[in-house]
This record gives structure tokens, C-alpha cells and sequence, in this order.
């Protein structure tokens, strides 16, 4: 059958975060300008979401609960509760954290937790109009529990996170530098050093920046495009763009493994100008791809 690239939910202005619950068994994103969570059971083809009181980064379910979930809300860590049901307010249960207070129109980017269940998450410049970015104005952040530490700044917009256990490695992405990044990683202290490039998007004449990133099971990378309509495998021991799996929206924002044997990426696409036309913005569901992922981490408050 080869790959296939089938549409999910109807287009959002700004999709991203996904973020696959084994337990649930549903997939869960964000629209970050539309302020609101999102829930996908493939099952049932169940799509429900809320709104949120900001622009939301990310959302990752907390360990050990059903309804409970750490999303980034303007420059607000917060533990929110929601039952999953289409339009049922969610409650904010606490705060974890509060950063950027120096650049007060920054917004939290993307997060996800590492395979201990710390969160790692990034913030980016403030935006005006879409695509104009107030540079070296973000950080990466590791949250422990509720403890924060900031583990690198001068970033334009923080994205693409990813772990290999076997390599010891964490890979990070700040879009507008069109690379990405690996460090060394320590699973014990989650502490990351020995910062390198391994993809350069202009030296391989890529058209458009590295967005969100997910890792599968043989250790390679699939990098979504933003303006590029496509997600990258890249093997990042030798830097070599392995395949290019073409998507019908051109603004591809991240991707993530699920379904029950973690062989489905799921996609995340935006519409953020007047040129970008239905299916620009929805959610893709992709098969065929011959590899599988690794387990998405929940948050360990």
C-alpha cells in the first residue's frame, strides 16, 4: 500500500504538541492561537476540545491520572483538569511556574516530557505580525516537579524535542536557525551538554525551517517543515535526509507515534495566512511509514 496520508480533524489556525496517551488511547494537541486543548480517540474518530485563557504551547498528560494535564499558557506553567468532553471548562489546579518575566509578550513553544518524566519546554519572541519573531528573546527550560531551571537562552523559537536512551542524546531544534541541534544527555540529572549540529536545512537545500521532531525505534529522526509541507527522516549519526514524506499542508508544525502498536504518526499542520487552504491546518493521520516510535512520557509531578 505504501505510505498514506489521511486527514483527521477539520483545520485549526496553529495545531501542535501532539502528544499520544497509551492509556486513553487518544491522541491530545493544541491550537496555540485559538487557546484551546484538543482530544482525537482514532477508535471512535471522537474529536473534542476547550479553551484555555491564553495562548497554549503544548499538552502533556500528569502521570498517574486520567484527567489531569501540564500545558504551557503564555509564560505560565499549569496543571489543568479536564474530562475530555467537547467544551467542558478546564480548571487550572496549580501553577508550577512563571518565566520570561523580563520579556512579557514571549509565549511558551512546544514541550514534552523526557523519559524520567521532567518537562522539558521552551519559549519564543512575541510575534507580530505572524512569521516576525522578536529574536534571541526565548529559553529552554527543564521542569522538575515544580522546580525550573533554565538549560539554555538566546533562542528564537523554541521546537523539536527529542531523547535516544541508547545514545545518550537529546535533540532540540530552534526553528530559525535551520539546524538541529543534539547535546549529550544524562537520563539520571536530565542535565544536557556538548551542544553539536547534525542537520543544516540550508547546506541540504530544504525549503522551509525545522519545526517539532519525534524519534522512532532505530533512532532516527522525523522532522516536520514549517512552509515546507513535509515531514524528514534524518539519521543524525551521519546527517544523512533518509526520506521526505510529503503532507497536503504547507505550514507542518510537529509529529508524534501512536495507535496501539506505535506504527501511526500523527501530524500537526497550521493555516496561519489567507493563502493556506483547507486541508492546511487540519490533523494527518500517516501509515505505512515501516518503523515504529517510542512511547510518548507523561509528566511526573
Amino acid at each position: 500500500m505504501g505510505v498514506q496520508v489521511q486527514k483527521i480533524t477539520e483545520p485549526l489556525v496553529l495545531g501542535e504538541g501532539p502528544h499520544w496517551d497509551e492509556k486513553q488511547q487518544a491522541l491530545y494537541f493544541v491550537s496555540i492561537v485559538e487557546h484551546s486543548i484538543h482530544k482525537y480517540v482514532p477508535s471512535t474518530g471522537t474529536h473534542t476540545k476547550t479553551k484555555l485563557d491564553g495562548r497554549v504551547g503544548f499538552i502533556v498528560p500528569v502521570e498517574g491520572t486520567s484527567d489531569q494535564f501540564v500545558v504551557g499558557v503564555e509564560r505560565k506553567f499549569l496543571v489543568v483538569q479536564w474530562d475530555g468532553e467537547d467544551g467542558t471548562p478546564a480548571r487550572v489546579v496549580r501553577q508550577l511556574a512563571d518565566v520570561d518575566p523580563e520579556y512579557p509578550r514571549n509565549r511558551i513553544n512546544d514541550g514534552k516530557a523526557d523519559p524520567r518524566g521532567r518537562l522539558f519546554a521552551g519559549t519564543m519572541g512575541h510575534e507580530e505580525p505572524i512569521g516576525t519573531v522578536d529574536k534571541k528573546k526565548g529559553s529552554l527550560f527543564r521542569l522538575d516537579g515544580a522546580k525550573i531551571k533554565t538549560l539554555c537562552s538566546g533562542i528564537d523559537i523554541s521546537n523539536g524535542l527529542a531523547w535516544d536512551l541508547k545514545r545518550k542524546t537529546f535533540y532540540y531544534t530552534d526553528s530559525l536557525e535551520e539546524n538541529i541541534r543534539q547535546y549529550d544527555y544524562d537520563v539520571e540529572t536530565g542535565e544536557i551538554s556538548n551542544m553539536k549540529y547534525i542537520f543544516d536545512f540550508k547546506a541540504n537545500k530544504i525549503e522551509g525551517v525545522p519545526d517539532g521532531t519525534t524519534i522512532d525505534t532505530d533512532g532516527n529522526l522525523w522532522v516536520a517543515v514549517f512552509n515546507g509541507s513535509c515531514i524528514l527522516k534524518i539519521d543524525p549519526t551521519s546527517g544523512e535526509l533518509l526520506q521526505k514524506v510529503p503532507i497536503p499542508a504547507k505550514q507542518v508544525t510537529s509529529a508524534t507515534f501512536g495507535g496501539p502498536n506505535y506504527d501511526i504518526m500523527f501530524v500537526t499542520s497550521a493555516s496561519l495566512d489567507d493563502e493556506q487552504k483547507p486541508p492546511c491546518g487540519a490533523t494527518f493521520m500517516v501509515t505505512g511509514l515501516g518503523v515504529k516510535g517510542l512511547p510518548n512520557v507523561n509528566f511526573k509531578l
